[in-house]
C-alpha cells in the first residue's frame, strides 16, 4: 500500500539535485580552505571548530551519495552512478561496493534471520548467553560507545572501506569499486599534500573525516537501535512493518535535519527508498499517519546507546545490565 501511496514523491528534479550538490560541496570546500588558513594564521583553537562545521557538510555529501546508491537523486542511472562514485572519493566510501551492501540492509532490516550485512551487529539475549566468555567480551567491546562512535567509525572509513569486505568472493566488480576509489583518493591526497604539505593536510583533513565518520555512524545507529523497535524471524517478517516500526522518525531541529539530508525521516525512506531526500518532508507533511510511528528527539536518542541485545521473550531491546540482573 505505502509503496503506491508514496510513488508520486519519487521523481527527482535535476535542477534541485544540482542545487543540493552545489550548496553542499561549495561550503565544504570553502570551510576546508578556511580551516587550513586558520591553522596557518591563527591556531588550532579556531581551526577545530571550522573542521567540525566542514564535517557537517561532509555528512550531507555522504547523504547525497546515499541517494545516488538508491538511484533517487537523478532520473538517469548513469548520472546517479557517476556522481556517487565521485562523491565516494571525498567520503572515502567505494560507491558500488557500498551500494550493494546497503541494498541488503534495506531488503532485510529487522529480520532476525538475515542479520549481518550493512547493519549494526545485534545479538539476541539467548545468542549472547550461548557465546563463550571471550566472544561475549568481544561483543561488549564492539558495543562500547568509545568503539561504536569513536574508534569504529575511523576503522570503517579509513581501513575497512579500502577492501571489498563482505564481498571478497563476489567477483571482480567489488574489487574494482574499492581499488578505483583507493587510487582516486590517493591522487587527490597527493595533490593536496603537494599544495600545502603533509602536516597541514593531516591536521585539516583528518579531523574533518573523523568528525564526519562518527556523526554518520551515530545517525545510522539511532535509525534502527531504539525502543520500541521491530525484529521478527523470517516467517513473520514484513517489509512495511519493518520500515514503520523498525526505522525511527528522528525528529531533529530544522538546521540539523537539513545538515543530515532529512535522513531522520528514516521510516519514510525505508518505505520508499527511491524518494530523493529533499522530498521526504513533503511526504511526511501530506500523510499525518506517518507521524504515528516510533519517534526520537535528539535528547531521547542518547539513551539508545545502552540498548545492546534483543530480548525475544519480551520483544524489546535491552541493555547488558538487564541480563546481569536476570530480567530476561
Amino acid at each position: 500500500m505505502w509503496t503506491q501511496l508514496l510513488a508520486r514523491y519519487r521523481q527527482p528534479s535535476t535542477g534541485r539535485s544540482l542545487v543540493e550538490v552545489g550548496i553542499t560541496l561549495l561550503p565544504l570546500v570553502a570551510l576546508w580552505v578556511l580551516t587550513w588558513a586558520a591553522l596557518e594564521l591563527v591556531g588550532y583553537w579556531l581551526a577545530l571548530p571550522l573542521a567540525m562545521a566542514a564535517a557537517a557538510f561532509m555528512v550531507r555529501l555522504f547523504l547525497i551519495q546515499h541517494d545516488c546508491s538508491h538511484g533517487s537523486f537523478f532520473r538517469h542511472r548513469l548520472a546517479n552512478a557517476w556522481l556517487g562514485r565521485a562523491l565516494g572519493v571525498l567520503t572515502l566510501t567505494p560507491h558500488d561496493l557500498w551500494r550493494r551492501t546497503h541494498a541488503t540492509h534495506h531488503a532485510y532490516t529487522g529480520n532476525l534471520d538475515r542479520r549481518g550485512v550493512g547493519d549494526v551487529d545485534t545479538l539476541t539475549v539467548e545468542e549472547y548467553r550461548a557465546r563463550p566468555l571471550w566472544r561475549r567480551l568481544r561483543y561488549r567491546l564492539y558495543r562500547h560507545p568509545l568503539i561504536m562512535f569513536g574508534i569504529g567509525p575511523a576503522y570503517l572509513f579509513f581501513l575497512q572501506h579500502r577492501l571489498p569486505v563482505g564481498l571478497m568472493r563476489e567477483g571482480w566488480r567489488p574489487w574494482l569499486s574499492a581499488m578505483a576509489t583507493n587510487v582516486a583518493i590517493g591522487l587527490a591526497a597527493a595533490v593536496l599534500i603537494w599544495l600545502i604539505g603533509i602536516k597541514a593536510f593531516l591536521l585539516v583533513h583528518l579531523p574533518i573525516m573523523l568528525f564526519a565518520a562518527s556523526a554518520g555512524v551515530w545517525l545510522f545507529y539511532v535509525q534502527h537501535q531504539f525502543e520500541p523497535t521491530y525484529w521478527e524471524h523470517d516467517e513473520r517478517w514484513a517489509y512495511d512493518a519493518a520500515a514503520l516500526q523498525g526505522s525511527s522518525y528522528y525528529r531533529l531541529p530544522r538546521l540539523l535535519q537539513w545538515a543530515t539530508g532529512n535522513i531522520g525521516l528514516h521510516h519514510i525512506h525505508h518505505l520508499h527508498p527511491r524518494i530523493p531526500n529533499y522530498r521526504l518532508q513533503q511526504a511526511l507533511d501530506d500523510h499525518a499517519e506517518l507521524r504515528q510511528v516510533p519517534t526520537l528527539t535528539l535528547w531521547e536518542s542518547f539513551r539508545c546507546v545502552r540498548l545492546t541485545l534483543w530480548d525475544e521473550r519480551r520483544r524489546k531491546l535491552v541493555p547488558f545490565a538487564a541480563v546481569k540482573r536476570g530480567e530476561t
